[in-house]
């Protein structure tokens, strides 16, 4: 027999307020908390002072109510971005962070929106715990660049449509790719021609920027199988080779001061905007 229960309230018992489809959760023969889920498997529940470990179950209990008894495919909740207590036995039942909805609590607060579906395997499966622990971690935007030299030693930049300073050719790394892969699909797309990795250059934290998050930049070397050939009309105006000396003219000053680190070593150097740390 479950430790907890999902159980029907009766008129007599059942709390003023409730919303449609709410259910008593039950341990020991006592009422413990109350919770709700509606016709789209939105979650609500309330707990008594009780072991966050019975919550748990609880939460748990009415999610397979809701999959089994009601056939839903999904339910999710939203929760205070405040709320770690609630946001914690969430996470225990297997529920995971999609995304903060700003504003979402209707007074300018920040919600933690969380869910999981049919399919999600069990609580007791390992699987379980790390994807929900994943789903709570931070993610943090990468790029990549490419340093690439002609024979004259010059440094071909990019004359961007979208920006006033010229860049190293490369971009945003892509989900379930690697930063190497990423400057070599970037250069495929933008500039029409094959590159090769030779090794890589430089590693440089950047630091929020203009309403843009921090980020972390990979600087390879890299060499390509012909000049380039056909730009990216919506991205690229123009490339242009700059002896390393022409750079601060033209492109940003983290960027002359990566590529003035990575040629002044002979190894991979590790940066935090563009300077070595201190």
């Amino acid at each position: 027999m479950s430790e907890v229960s999902i159980e029907p309230w009766t008129a007599v018992d059942a709390p003023a307020g409730l919303p449609e489809r709410a259910y008593a959760i039950v341990s020991g023969g006592q009422v413990v908390g109350s919770a709700s889920v509606d016709d789209v498997g939105v979650l609500q529940w309330e707990f008594a002072d009780i072991d966050e470990r019975l919550a748990v179950l609880g939460v748990d209990a009415l999610i397979e109510f809701a999959f089994g008894e009601l056939g839903l495919h999904r339910v999710q909740a939203r929760l205070g971005a405040d709320d770690k207590h609630n946001q914690r036995i969430a996470s225990r039942a297997g529920l995971r962070r999609e995304g903060v909805v700003r504003g979402g609590a209707g007074h300018g607060a920040d919600e933690i929106q969380v869910a999981r579906v049919a399919t999600d395997p069990p609580l007791t499966d390992r699987a379980t715990f790390t994807a929900v622990l994943n789903a709570g971690l931070p993610t943090k935007r990468c790029i990549a660049q490419a340093i690439v030299r002609d024979d004259q030693g010059r440094i071909l930049v990019c004359e961007l449509v979208y920006k006033r300073f010229w860049d190293l050719p490369g971009g945003v790394v892509d989900p379930y790719e690697s930063p190497a892969d990423a400057v070599v699909r970037e250069l495929k797309e933008e500039l029409d021609v094959d590159a090769r990795v030779r090794g890589l250059a430089a590693v440089s934290w950047l630091k929020p920027w203009r309403g843009w998050d921090d980020a972390t930049l990979f600087v390879f070397d890299v060499e390509l199988d012909r000049p380039p050939h056909t730009l990216q009309p919506r991205e690229i105006r123009a490339v242009h080779w700059l002896a390393p000396e022409e750079l601060g003219e033209y492109v940003a000053e983290y960027t002359v001061r990566v590529v003035e680190q990575a040629l002044a070593s002979d190894v991979p150097v590790y940066l935090e905007d563009g300077r070595p740390r201190a």
